[in-house]
């Protein structure tokens, strides 16, 4: 199934489950869908519960939250993250802080989803990752999609969730097929807001990712171990807040040795934080050497692709993670 698909039928066994769930953003309805996500929603279900929004992410975002508190479980579609800081008010001060500032009273069911970092040649302005971002805010559950079981599992349970949730998914992997289980396809089937999934287990290293780069980690614990005999544990954060802080240390304690990687920036980035979290724990007595962390240039996207590669973790820059610390 590919993540296109699986995004797509998850909206559908959602919106079939609940009648209060509804999609809101640019061309989700007439045109399907920018990345055609919402392909088939508005002939099924009616122009009431699929709605074309103006170009005003503030604007829709800011209906979505008065529709959350009145009833309605709206699904935000962002045609690229990058234009939520359009409405990144909405999102920080009214959806994200409600829930605290009325004592528990109010909760606001509401998902913003659209895709997040670079795609290919779109530029610095289309091609920023926000998970770091968001991430730091208390209020929000901030979820990461790298492949199709991820695509379903986490966007239900987003919808589910009775507080505010962040998907990020990823353009380049919306096309792309991976295979499903069959307990995943199940209409009732999501995936554990706030926990890991282990891609592949290992003993002598622990690489964590999350989002689009998942797949990078895991061909460089491949590389890893057809060339060196290493044997890496590959972690798939998923959930970016909360996060997993008992399976991260977990691994970090079995492994000794740890390796993040991200699309975002270095500083304050994911992969900043998880280093922190080891150093604050038990677990850096475990570490056999320092944390490395794999992420993108410090620089804004350049627009010609070759310059793009450069500048976003690949799997070599992985691997030469991987043996500096071995």
């Amino acid at each position: 199934m590919t993540v296109r698909d699986a995004l797509n039928s998850a909206l559908f066994e959602e919106f079939e489950r609940d009648e209060s769930v509804m999609l809101m953003g640019e061309e989700v309805a007439e045109y399907q869908g920018a990345y055609k996500i919402s392909k088939g929603l508005l002939q099924k279900f009616g122009s009431k519960r699929v709605v074309d929004t103006p170009i005003t992410e503030m604007g829709f975002s800011g209906m979505g939250i008065g529709m959350a508190l009145n009833g309605c479980k709206p699904v935000i579609e962002f045609m690229s993250w990058n234009f939520s800081m359009q409405a990144i008010d909405q999102i920080v001060n009214s959806a994200a802080k409600l829930c605290y500032m009325s004592g528990g009273k109010i909760n606001v069911p509401i998902v913003f989803r659209g895709t997040n970092g670079a795609a290919m040649g779109v530029g610095a302005q289309h091609s920023q990752d926000f998970g770091a971002w968001y991430s730091s805010v208390p209020g929000l559950k901030v979820l990461a999609v790298y492949d199709s079981e991820d695509a379903r599992g986490l966007l239900k349970a987003a919808i589910r969730d009775p507080d505010p949730c962040i998907v990020f998914e990823n353009e380049l992997l919306y096309g792309t097929e991976f295979e499903v289980s069959e307990a995943a396809l199940d209409k009732d089937f999501v995936a554990p807001i706030g926990k890991v999934r282990v891609m592949k287990e290992g003993t002598d290293m622990t690489i964590i990712s999350h989002g689009s780069v998942v797949g990078k980690a895991v061909e460089a614990a491949q590389i890893a171990k057809e060339k060196y005999g290493i044997n890496c544990e590959v972690i798939n954060l998923r959930t970016l807040r909360p996060l997993d802080r008992e399976g991260i240390l977990a691994s970090v304690k079995k492994t000794h040795r740890l390796v993040t990687v991200e699309e975002g920036w270095p500083q304050c980035g994911i992969g900043a934080e998880i280093a922190a979290l080891v150093m604050e724990s038990d677990a850096f007595d475990q570490l056999d050497a320092p944390v490395q962390r794999v992420c993108s240039t410090d620089v804004p996207m350049p627009y010609c692709v070759n310059l793009e590669k450069m500048v976003l973790p690949q799997t070599k820059d992985v691997m030469a993670a991987i043996e500096r610390i071995m």
